[in-house]
């Protein structure tokens, strides 16, 4: 279905796509209950969402909401403000957000600076009475203190309940500072995944920063939807004499307003790329560039030679392919002898999950697991060339423990006992600490852009040696811990248990 780009507020992941938060299986299963249906699109293609059952637990220990994503986008635009319209405490993420968007320009080489969030501050007699008023003295506060070249407006829980007018708000002001002032309605309880807070973010930039009627394009610049990780797209892309505008994360407005004149948009990971690089192709003719993402050979192989094909730029690329596989093949063959017998768990974002384990593949690891935080049964351009899932099993076969959960820590113990992995892969580290009690080391992703690429196949290589290094500290701890669980659910085999079996 189209995209609507009418309405201020963004469709949730839930009504466009059927997301899931419940599920456990073999991947292959999941994949066939999908809309793709493993790469066949058929008649399902054109419904808004392809339903899945889904495992619902009457009980959750732990999780993120929408807003913190728009936090750690929109708060992320280099030259704009993000204010948070809500009580203080939806504000404590800004703290870990300052953290990572210092590191992330520091990774990029770009002036190392503060974030710029502010908090409305709603106590109980805004509750009552009503926060408009609030917000717009913290709008001009925002202008007054950094002359921003836009203001962004996340709403919470609190202002949804309220039901304070922020648009009007919003409009009122832009016409008064002369810059856009964005809406962005992310309450926490719109949307069961966090995912819905990229696509809200996504969904205001598109509204009112993208230009409308670019003048030209730029038939050398390739949007790429990314968070703050390093730079590893612009020299794999200058290969083929490409540049590179990277969106949301780490931008300034300008870059975010050209994303129309690009030749192409593209994404690490279609979790976080899906809406707007669909919207940008249907409302701007911008190509979204429909391959298996770029993670191990068979998939930056054909990344690339997609890119190359909408940017006529096909012998460059296939040139740039063998070069690099000749560069790689003799370290990644040392990999795998040091690497082999190993087993390990992936345990992150839906379609990055995906990525990560053919990687492992690659490196001759054991993937008999996998957790995924979310599942979307399609992705909004339905190009099956973007089952992201089913590359994974046609390319490097089963997962026969693949489980989708919204990163429940009391679920997390089972998970690991079934597969007894040597090591994890995590990008939300929350569940860390519960794999190093039980003397599994952890590598926590926090450059996402890590294993992308034929260099990221090597980067994941050594950074499991040096994980496996420190094996024996994670045993002592082990040996010396207890959990924080009672006997009888330690010995429960099913992580669904409460779900399945209301009695338990």
């Amino acid at each position: 279905m189209p995209i609507n780009l009418k309405t201020a507020v963004v469709e949730s992941r839930e009504q466009r796509l059927g997301t899931i938060i419940g599920w456990d299986g073999k991947a292959s299963d999941l994949a066939k209950e999908s809309a793709y249906a493993r790469g066949g699109c058929g008649s399902k293609c054109g419904q808004k969402a392809r339903r899945v059952c889904e495992l619902n637990s009457p009980f959750t220990q732990g999780s993120v909401c929408s807003e913190q994503m728009v936090e750690c986008q929109a708060g992320n635009v280099r030259d704009a403000v993000l204010i948070q319209h809500s009580p203080i405490g939806c504000g404590t993420g800004q703290v870990i957000y300052n953290s990572i968007y210092r590191n992330g320009l520091a990774l990029r080489g770009l002036p190392v600076t503060n974030l710029h969030l502010i908090s409305t501050n709603l106590g109980e007699r805004d509750m009552v009475f009503g926060g408009a008023a609030k917000l717009e003295r913290t709008i001009r506060d925002a202008w007054e203190r950094h002359h921003p070249k836009a203001i962004f407006i996340a709403s919470s829980c609190a202002t949804a309940i309220i039901g304070d007018d922020i648009e009007s708000v919003a409009g009122q002001l832009e016409t008064e500072l002369g810059i856009p002032v964005i809406p962005l309605h992310c309450e926490g309880f719109r949307s069961k995944h966090w995912s819905t807070g990229f696509d809200a973010t996504q969904h205001g930039i598109l509204r009112q920063l993208v230009r409308k009627d670019p003048e030209k394009k730029q038939e050398d610049l390739v949007n790429v939807i990314n968070l703050w990780g390093s730079d590893v797209f612009s020299p794999m892309l200058a290969e083929l004499g490409l540049r590179v505008n990277y969106v949301v994360d780490l931008a300034t407005v300008e870059d975010l307003a050209q994303m129309s004149e690009a030749a192409a948009t593209v994404g690490f990971c279609y979790t976080l790329s899906s809406y707007m690089a669909a919207a940008l192709e249907q409302e701007y003719g911008v190509p979204e560039v429909k391959a298996p993402q770029p993670y191990g050979f068979a998939g930056t192989d054909a990344w690339l030679r997609e890119i190359a094909r909408v940017t006529h730029r096909e012998g460059r690329a296939e040139e740039y392919i063998a070069r690099e596989h000749q560069r790689v093949r003799p370290r990644l063959e040392e990999l795998r002898a040091l690497l082999k017998g190993k087993k390990g768990y992936v345990s992150t974002g839906s379609a990055y999950s995906h990525g990560l384990i053919g990687v492992l593949r690659e490196l001759g690891i054991e993937v008999d697991g996998s957790l995924v935080f979310h599942h979307d049964p399609v992705y909004d351009s339905q190009d099956p060339r973007q089952d992201s899932l089913s590359h994974l099993l046609d390319t490097y076969g089963e997962v026969p423990q693949f489980t989708v959960g919204n990163r429940q820590q009391y679920q997390f113990f089972a998970l690991l006992q079934r597969v007894k992995p040597d090591f994890i892969i995590i990008r939300h580290n929350g569940l860390a600490p519960l794999a190093a009690r039980l003397g599994i080391p952890a590598i926590p992703l926090g450059d996402e852009h890590h294993a992308v690429g034929y260099q990221g196949i090597l980067n994941l290589g050594e950074s499991i040696l040096d994980v496996l290094a420190h094996k024996k500290f994670h045993q002592d701890l082990a040996a010396h811990v207890r959990l924080p669980y009672r006997k009888w659910w330690l010995e429960q085999e099913d992580p669904f248990v409460l779900a399945r079996n209301g009695a338990a």
